[in-house]
């Protein structure tokens, strides 16, 4: 008798269930109590006899906490979520709030901790309401729109509205455990787009100069909290390592990650073998990385020396053009 793919996907979710409740409990008995069924309904279910719904396998894996991932895909493959493209100012706003909910699901505490590969600086220190944090939503809206915005910078500044769910997001980001991989391009991207605007007539020469003013505080800000006792931020430094943007999050109970495919686009997986995979991958990458929080003087004078000579030439570009014009 051929055992069609629905009934081999029922046994999956069946064994999983068994699995998770161990062999002392009653299979039919825990099933009947998830899906608030009559017990005759789920031993009907558990003998084979009747199918689960999509509804009910659904509620079945988040009453006993596996991924549908690993209840119907094939090993090679995942089943992942996306957040919400953006191409106008309310879209932006769903996005993080979007986000903020997908990350609420892991409360701050000390269980809690997040590796960033910062190919370019974290997005959660650019999403609050600070002149960089809004320059950069100028970048994003202007890249992401199809038209772009057809505005200057100084003309967006005083029309934007406040985005008080990226200070939520900040608090998130600040209040967890974070492990940043860095090396001496991050800042670059930032950098360009400041001077890409500023040649294209839509950045002023003062704001330009503000701008990197205020990237070198935000580096010096992460200068002073990168200290030995600082258990809660760690910054390394990786001169090999192609960083990607991949963000983990992960406490006690499970993991999640989120790989980006455009500018602010991610996707979301909590598959438990590629999470554990990519969490290996961030622990050896960690290995291979200089701590700078508790580096010699030396190197992490020379890391962040470097950035700040980088931002001052970028600078010092836009004063010399701005009196040459």
């Amino acid at each position: 008798m051929k055992i069609t793919n629905s009934a081999m996907h029922q046994e999956k979710l069946i064994s999983l269930i068994q699995k998770v409740i161990g062999k002392h409990q009653s299979l039919i008995g825990e099933v009947s109590n998830a899906l608030d069924i009559s017990y005759d309904a789920a031993h009907r279910r558990v003998s084979m006899k009747s199918k689960f719904s999509i509804e009910e396998a659904v509620q079945l894996a988040d009453h006993f906490g596996f991924s549908m991932d690993s209840a119907f895909q094939r090993k090679e493959h995942i089943i992942v979520k996306r957040t919400k493209e953006i191409q106008t100012f309310n879209d932006l706003t769903d996005y993080l709030e979007s986000s903020l909910k997908s990350l609420s699901e892991y409360p701050p505490n000390t269980d809690t901790s997040l590796y960033y590969s910062a190919k370019d600086i974290p997005l959660f220190y650019t999403i609050n309401t600070e002149f960089l944090s809004t320059f950069k939503r100028y970048v994003w809206l202007n890249l992401l729109h199809p038209e772009g915005l057809d505005t200057s910078f100084e003309k967006y500044l005083t029309h934007t509205p406040i985005v008080s769910l990226g200070q939520k997001l900040e608090n998130f980001y600040t209040s967890t455990r974070t492990h940043e991989i860095w090396n001496d391009t991050t800042i670059n991207s930032t950098l360009q787009q400041i001077m890409y605007f500023y040649h294209a007539g839509l950045l002023t020469a003062e704001n330009g100069k503000m701008l990197c003013e205020s990237l070198k505080e935000l580096v010096f800000s992460l200068e002073k909290k990168c200290t030995p006792q600082n258990e809660q931020y760690r910054l390394y430094y990786h001169d090999l390592l192609i960083l990607n943007n991949n963000v983990l999050i992960q406490d006690a109970h499970r993991k999640s990650l989120f790989v980006p495919y455009t500018m602010l686009g991610y996707f979301i997986t909590t598959d438990t073998d590629t999470c554990k995979h990519v969490a290996n991958f961030f622990q050896h990458q960690l290995k291979n990385s200089k701590l700078l929080n508790t580096a010699g003087t030396r190197d992490k004078k020379m890391f962040f020396n470097r950035a700040y000579q980088k931002i001052d030439m970028y600078k010092n570009q836009i004063i010399s053009l701005y009196d040459i014009g």
